[in-house]
């Protein structure tokens, strides 16, 4: 089989013959977000942010996001943690952990970006009168968060600037002996947005221990908001702003 790099490898992926996710971009549809904020300890914020990400609140934000009509990917929910940080200044979120129930959302995320996606089953849905968000992974419960239904409408632009703060990730990836090939701080944000509806009401978020999803390292020690928001929106791509090996 002759190999034309220019054409063969157009989606940035493998098998050869059959990619795992297709070229970006990537809209979504009905993005249905629901978000607590909630305050923690300095101390394990400090040991799970790296430098030189700032940290000036001990606050948290977990987050379960419902996505029915993702171009490319399909539907799929995720669930995870970010934490709110500075760097040269800009306020913005660094994404601390994500779990997802679909592969091509997991490798086109960490393949193409720097998104620390795992496997889980994070759900979002409506029990009642309640929105309710869980994540399991495998067959243990590490999550509930629980928020009334529409309790207060939300304004859209502050809704809007929840959503498109600037975002920071870790990209990671080793040479063929294991040892770290690039090692970058990425910066992203979305930018092509609209808020189709937001809500904020009572929450409550419970984190179980886990060995291998361990939420519960950044306990909950008090709410401190929380906000249900449906958007359409379009994912930016990530640029590299701090080169780690270069100030080895």
């Amino acid at each position: 089989m002759k190999i034309d790099i220019n054409n063969t490898f157009q989606n940035f992926n493998t098998p050869l013959t059959a990619p795992a996710y297709p070229v970006p971009t990537y809209k979504f549809v009905n993005r249905e977000y629901l978000n607590i904020i909630y305050r923690t300890d300095m101390e394990a914020l400090r040991a799970a942010v790296p430098e030189p990400l700032e940290i000036k609140d001990p606050l948290v934000k977990f987050e379960v996001m419902w996505m029915p009509d993702v171009s490319g990917l399909g539907a799929y929910t995720e669930a995870g943690q970010v934490i709110p940080v500075q760097f040269n200044g800009e306020d913005g979120d660094y994404v601390h952990s994500m779990y997802v129930d679909n592969f091509p959302a997991i490798a086109s995320g960490r393949e193409l970006t720097a998104y620390p996606k795992k496997w889980g089953a994070p759900k979002l849905y409506i029990d009642s009168d309640t929105l309710v968000g869980t994540l399991d992974y495998g067959s243990l419960r590490v999550a509930t968060a629980t928020m009334g239904f529409k309790h207060f409408e939300m304004d859209k632009e502050q809704a809007k600037q929840e959503i498109c703060r600037p975002t920071f990730m870790l990209k990671l990836a080793t040479d063929y002996e294991g040892n770290l090939r690039l090692c970058d701080l990425v910066r992203t944000q979305i930018t092509d947005i609209t808020v189709k509806g937001a809500w904020s009401g009572p929450a409550r978020l419970q984190l179980f221990e886990h060995a291998l999803a361990p939420l519960a390292d950044l306990p909950v020690r008090e709410i401190v908001s929380a906000s249900h928001i449906l958007t359409d929106l379009t994912l930016s791509p990530a640029t590299p702003v701090y080169n780690y090996l270069e100030q080895k």
